[in-house]
């Protein structure tokens, strides 16, 4: 007996089954943040509510599923703005898993234990591996000759008050240069964590110019050329720009590990 099955239907089953495409938009994570991350200072610094988003946790569950049912196949068939979104938002959302299955907890650093760094817990599961934080960051978006791009440092965020601000909205590829440059812009901006000081004549700045320097190289030559062609955003009067003879030296600040929680 011959059935005769509609063109629709038979486009259908030919389909793999991916058709039901990743949501780019990472639509759940951007409903999360927006509700739970409270920005302030212009960007410049955000906070959690961690008690409130623990009352979201099956969503974020929901979402942190959608990630790890992403094939390593799939996800190198896809543009590199795509793959590095979704990479940021990976780690950003699966830092905030591991901050909600030991809230309250009062900083990052006490979810792992003395013989465990937290940055080293595989619990993150991707491409059917069980990997880490650090894997995840040092392995896949710092992968030498892949994504190059040191502005990653302002937009993966450790749950900590010296970290970057996490942005209230989800990378996305279409938006991921701009999100990118806001997120140094706005970083360097914190006169708490970064600054001119015009008596010293010195930059003062967060560790994470000391801990990752050379990734800078690259694409701005140094950290000094860095801070130097940015350094509107480091002093309080644009009037006292610093000229480039001046600024050579660099003091690197003490990096405050206290979780950002709104209760901070």
């Amino acid at each position: 007996m011959k059935i005769n099955i509609p063109l629709t239907l038979a486009v259908f089953f030919l389909l793999p089954f991916s058709v039901s495409a990743f949501d780019h938009k990472h639509t759940t994570f951007t409903s999360l943040l927006e509700k739970h991350v409270i920005m302030t200072k212009n960007g410049q610094e955000s906070r959690v509510n961690y008690s409130a988003l623990k009352k979201d946790y099956e969503t974020l569950k929901k979402y942190l599923s959608s990630l790890s049912s992403v094939t390593q196949r799939e996800f190198h068939s896809w543009p590199e703005e795509k793959r590095l979104s979704f990479l940021i938002n990976t780690y950003n959302a699966f830092t905030i898993d591991l901050i909600l299955k030991h809230y309250p907890v009062t900083s990052i650093q006490k979810t792992g234990s003395l013989m465990r760094n937290p940055w080293k817990i595989k619990f993150i599961n991707l491409y059917g591996k069980t990997i880490s934080l650090d894997d995840l960051e040092h392995g896949l978006v710092r992968q030498k000759g892949v994504y190059d791009e040191p502005r990653i440092h302002f937009a993966l965020v450790c749950a900590s008050i010296g970290c970057p601000a996490l942005q209230n909205k989800a990378f996305t590829y279409d938006q991921l240069e701009v999100m990118l440059e806001k997120g140094l812009v706005n970083f360097l901006s914190d006169k708490t964590r970064n600054r001119y000081n015009s008596e010293k004549k010195s930059f003062e700045v967060s560790k994470i110019f000391k801990w990752f320097g050379g990734d800078f190289e690259k694409k701005y030559g140094s950290v000094i050329n860095l801070l130097n062609t940015h350094s509107k955003y480091l002093v309080k009067d644009e009037k006292a720009l610093p000229s480039a003879e001046e600024t050579n030296n660099i003091k690197f600040l003490n990096y405050d590990w206290n979780l950002n929680d709104i209760k901070k």
